[in-house]
């Protein structure tokens, strides 16, 4: 299979994982702030919690993928840009997506 139909496969499965995951995320937003929870209440029921970190990891992961995918087709269509060097610059965005997203989830769940 060629770059793009694996990169083209990649960002809809990742767009598959995402889209309940947003919509969960955005509900317990709305949840939480509609029920006056603080940051300390939030934190106090994610600590330690392995479903949370699951929950969050998944998150991030997809989109670490999803996004420099996304980001690499706006570069290419919008301002023509191509190459190796372009495609390593967004695998080091989807790294550091990744590595932060993973910290945030460490820090959130305390795992």
């Amino acid at each position: 299979m060629q770059a793009a139909a694996l990169l083209f496969l990649a960002q809809r499965a990742s767009a598959l994982v995402l889209a309940p995951l947003v919509l969960v995320h955005l509900g317990l937003a709305i949840y939480a702030i509609h029920g006056g929870l603080t940051a300390a209440e939030i934190l106090g029921r994610t600590q330690g919690s392995a479903a949370w970190t699951l929950f969050y990891g998944l998150f991030v992961v997809a989109a670490a993928v999803h996004a420099p995918i996304g980001l690499r087709n706006v570069l290419r269509e919008w301002l023509g840009l191509k190459g190796l060097g372009v495609n390593l610059v967004l695998v080091g965005f989807g790294a550091v997506l990744l590595l932060l997203g993973l910290r945030a989830v460490a820090a959130v769940t305390g795992i």
